[in-house]
């Protein structure tokens, strides 16, 4: 059995997270996807949604067997726990596969790095433009 890996913040879900996801479910047999930590996210401005809430989702998504939340101080324990056999970076995340590899290397992990160029080319697929939309629309608005 092919277990692939894939990770994210995953928030405020669109197109592009699910055509992620598929992508990488058609690489092996069980897809697990950790969520990024809220405290992890250094990258980019924090998650909107909280991390229970994006695991919930991601958890709901149909190409998805298991999702799990990262490790908050050592994000490649939960890698070792899971061993996987392939770990999926998306188009646009900010990870260098060879820095991955070096480091699961020194751990005793060698599984493949794929990165799932694929990308869904609508509007709002992106959690960025989603979020600006969002303040355009409501912008001087009473929620």
């Amino acid at each position: 059995m092919t277990r692939v890996v894939a990770t994210g913040t995953f928030d405020l879900l669109h197109p592009g997270h699910v055509l992620y996801l598929e992508r990488s479910k058609d690489l092996g047999d069980e897809l697990v996807v950790i969520v990024a930590r809220d405290v992890n996210v250094r990258h980019k401005p924090k998650p909107i949604v909280p991390e229970d809430q994006r695991l919930k989702m991601v958890q709901a998504l149909k190409p998805v067997d298991n999702a799990v939340l990262g490790e908050e101080k050592d994000v490649f324990l939960t890698i070792e726990k899971l061993q996987p056999d392939i770990i999926t970076l998306g188009f646009d995340q900010h990870f260098d596969p060879a820095f991955l590899e070096a480091e699961l290397s020194r751990r005793g992990l060698h599984p493949s790095i794929v990165r799932i160029e694929a990308q869904e080319s609508c509007d709002l697929c992106s959690s960025r433009r989603i979020a600006s939309k969002i303040l355009v629309r409501f912008r001087g608005r009473r929620v």
